[in-house]
């Protein structure tokens, strides 16, 4: 499953859309039974509304909910298959989120991150100039390099957002910002096509998982 927990202002919570899709419950029962029961959702603390566009153009109200609710929630629907398995993911996910939030309060993870954003730069100042490079070889589409390399890091790291990574994941993420700085660097000097130098990293950084014992690109947190 996607990420069924999310951050905002350090809280974590998920939303009545999110359970919805989840589950396979229609969003209007989902929020339906939010109001029958709602004395006892505001015993969990106040909760949130926001609006999107829904498919018919109309704005739709999304109730934004703590853990305590939504786990509240879910506990009132049917125990298909579906449902145990979402209510299975979400729990986890909760649980791995307020690890997360603890751990970020840390000066091992504030350091590690520190030291990351400097190999970021770093990393950043040579992607410049690989955009230039391939540039000059007459690339069109040169600007998406950074994207492109930033996924490819994340990716290999197991992560979508830096500052909800692990500090082991962090440190994985430093080492391999590191190895794609290096492996461009070396690229330029020995006048690589810019597509060429971008296999050799991808293929680098998974010899580096390989040799890590890491396996496969882990799911995203």
């Amino acid at each position: 499953m996607s990420n069924l927990v999310l951050l905002k202002n350090k809280d974590a919570f998920t939303t009545s859309l999110i359970i919805a899709d989840g589950t396979g419950v229609k969003h209007r029962n989902v929020k339906e039974l939010f109001s029958k029961y709602e004395t006892e959702m505001k015993s969990f603390g106040t909760f949130s509304v926001s609006n999107a566009q829904s498919t018919g153009g109309r704005p739709e109200e999304i109730y934004l909910l703590n853990e305590q609710q939504a786990t509240f929630l879910i506990t009132l629907f049917r125990n298909t298959q579906k449902v145990v398995a979402f209510k299975q993911e979400l729990v986890s996910q909760f649980y791995e989120m307020r690890r997360l939030l603890l751990e970020r309060q840390t000066k091992t993870w504030l350091e590690t991150r520190q030291q990351g954003k400097i190999t970021r730069h770093a990393e950043t100042d040579v992607l410049k100039e690989l955009i230039d490079y391939a540039k000059d070889q007459g690339s069109q589409n040169a600007d998406m390099l950074y994207v492109n390399y930033t996924r490819l890091a994340n990716k290999m790291a197991g992560i979508s957002k830096r500052d909800l990574a692990s500090v082991m994941q962090l440190n994985n993420l430093t080492t391999i910002e590191n190895i794609i700085l290096r492996c461009i660097q070396l690229g330029i000097a020995e006048d690589k096509h810019y597509k060429q130098i971008y296999k050799e990293c991808k293929r680098r950084l998974e010899d580096y998982q390989e040799i890590a014992f890491l396996g496969p690109a882990r799911k995203a947190v």
